[in-house]
């Protein structure tokens, strides 16, 4: 593919998370305009157009598919969207950056990239954590050998129930099945394990237990996984969405042959080697737009100068993983 000199951007949905963490990054970064924004609602849209210096504002998808100015598009619509509109962007000539998880399941995954191959485009995933200086910092820690040979991994994440979790007339559309999978699982779960498929290597082989203890929705608020690793390494995993009111846990803990590395997946907690020889620490502060490495790794690779760490071949692999942890398992 040609390289492009100055990438211009298009947002499918732009959101909260288009707020937060992406839409900022794609013009404040250098060789970067973000130039056509959707939303199915017209005002919000023109509204997020007015407020971020954006020239177009579209309230169908297909006029921002039809933009030739548009290089790249951003789908940050909800998880059951992903497959249709990304290969739906790649048809109409754009390269895609789409938001995690990939797609509903890992069929869906293998559909996309066999659209981007055969449209000669390419295919990024916003598993951003891949190029944070934070868990780029614990993969220089564990290639260093600062905890000797990783041996086994514990994964702990809990949160209590949000208010809104309460009301089953207006849940968020991440709890309903048909729009963001089994819950927040789909969520939250896979930003762990894609960043432990850079640190630790491909998971093969992945196990799990999946209930809902609190009833409150239809979709799993409780999740337990096993994990094994091409490298070796074995792991578990909890997950609690329902945790007793002010107990939140956020850990990740790598245990070696000669000591241990704990850090976080959300929390940004300082990142701690301890060895026999004493307890180092490393506090490392994410971005402001959290998003923003990534996309300057995307717009480096399209401009011919880099390589982003997070494609549809990497991301399929965590979408196979949440699908064997997930499945249902015999009684």
């Amino acid at each position: 593919m040609k390289p492009i000199e100055t990438v211009r951007w298009g947002i499918l949905g732009c959101g909260d998370v288009c707020e937060r963490k992406s839409g900022p990054p794609m013009y404040l970064t250098e060789h970067s305009q973000l130039v056509a924004v959707m939303r199915r609602d017209a005002a919000k849209a023109a509204d997020f157009a007015r407020r971020h210096g954006v020239a177009r504002h579209y309230s169908d998808a297909e006029e921002l598919l039809a933009d030739p100015e548009v290089d790249i598009v951003y789908v940050a619509t909800p998880h059951a969207l992903h497959c249709e509109q990304t290969i739906r962007a790649l048809e109409a000539g754009k390269n895609v950056y789409v938001e995690k998880p990939m797609a509903m399941n890992h069929a869906e995954c293998l559909a996309m990239i066999d659209a981007a191959r055969r449209c000669g485009r390419s295919l990024f995933v916003a598993y951003y954590r891949r190029a944070l200086p934070y868990f780029l910092k614990v993969r220089e820690l564990l290639d260093s050998g600062a905890i000797g040979t990783p041996l086994t991994v514990d994964v702990r994440y809990l949160r209590p129930v949000d208010p809104i979790d309460r009301d089953p007339q207006h849940l968020p559309w991440r709890l309903r099945r048909d729009m963001g999978g089994d819950g927040y699982f789909y969520d939250m779960a896979p930003h762990t394990l894609d960043i432990l498929d850079l640190l630790l290597g491909e998971i093969t082989q992945a196990r799990g237990i999946r209930t809902n203890r609190a009833g409150l929705y239809d979709v799993a608020d409780t999740v337990c996984a096993t994990l094994r690793f091409a490298s070796g390494v074995s792991g578990t995993g909890t997950w609690c969405f329902v945790a007793p009111e002010g107990h939140r846990e956020d850990s990740i803990c790598i245990i070696g042959s000669r000591g241990t590395l704990r850090f976080s997946t959300f929390a940004f907690t300082p990142i701690e080697v301890s060895t026999p020889q004493g307890t180092e620490s490393f506090a490392i502060a994410p971005p402001r737009y959290i998003q923003e490495p990534m996309i300057r790794t995307i717009v480096t690779e399209l401009r011919g100068e880099g390589h982003c760490p997070s494609t549809g071949v990497s991301a399929a692999r965590t979408s196979r993983v949440m699908d064997e942890i997930m499945a249902e398992q015999p009684k």
